[in-house]
């Protein structure tokens, strides 16, 4: 493969979940990149394993937490969100031509990143006496990229400046109720993901404004109108202020973020 962009279809398309991580940490981060191309979707994006079964996320129960299932179904949520953002961001990297070859390494970047921390979790989960897809999982984030899959402003509006951001407000208390738990391990990896996932935001953030400059747009009032016609979810307090300012958002959009309580 001699394209950066084409070469992100190939682990989008794995179905099996450990493949498609491995095969995003082989990628070559060195390939040149055709910002110009436009590519054809090709069928099965993305690539899904048969487990776990996906439903509704209003009806998920997992098991109580002070269980060794409820610890291993909390991890397993994680390592599904993780997945996820492995194809969000190699899908960002081929369907969206004509922006710097900066923005494409940044997806790239990112991408094997959460191959490695969906590895971590998948590993930590082994050792629980579990595996991927042994849980129910919801679709929600894909489901975001399908809405904004024809428009990249909104796709990076509404999934690393809200479906990520979501994560660095979350990750104190899901990292509390693990340790609190007894699972110090899954604690340790909640803190190198959160110190990733921040510069995820980060690069989110970068490539958003970018683009409301480049359309003339103001970056405040503008996610506010793509999140009413995305739907996208209502955010809730409480928000990790420390890690949303080190990851780019500026006092004007927190007080838009505060304004929603």
């Amino acid at each position: 493969m001699s394209d950066l962009r084409l070469a992100t279809l190939g682990p989008l398309l794995i179905a099996d979940a450990p493949a498609k991580a491995a095969a995003t940490l082989a990628l070559d981060a060195a390939l040149p990149v055709d910002a110009a191309a436009v590519i054809d979707e090709p069928a099965g994006i993305p690539g899904r394993p048969q487990r776990p079964r996906l439903v509704a996320h209003t009806t998920l129960k997992p098991p109580p937490l002070n269980t060794a299932a409820g610890v291993a179904a909390l991890v397993h949520a994680i390592a599904h969100i993780e997945l996820n953002a492995i194809d969000l961001a190699l899908d960002i990297c081929w369907r969206f031509p004509g922006m710097p070859e900066a923005f494409y390494r940044d997806w790239l970047r990112i991408a094997q990143e959460e191959a490695t921390h969906f590895t971590l979790l998948r590993d930590h989960l082994l050792t629980l006496g579990f595996d991927y897809g042994d849980f129910d999982a919801h679709n929600a984030l894909w489901d975001m990229a399908e809405r904004t899959k024809h428009d990249l402003l909104a796709r990076i509006a509404l999934v690393p400046r809200t479906l990520e951001a979501r994560g660095l407000d979350a990750s104190p208390g899901v990292r509390a109720k693990l340790v609190g738990a007894g699972d110090r391990q899954a604690g340790a990896i909640l803190d190198l993901i959160l110190r990733d996932e921040i510069g995820h935001v980060a690069a989110g953030n970068r490539w958003y404004r970018f683009l409301c400059e480049q359309r003339g747009l103001d970056p405040v009032a503008t996610y506010a109108d793509l999140a009413r016609r995305h739907q996208a979810p209502r955010l809730r307090a409480p928000f990790n202020l420390e890690a949303r300012r080190a990851a780019g958002f500026d006092e004007a959009e927190l007080a838009a973020l505060a304004s929603q309580r």
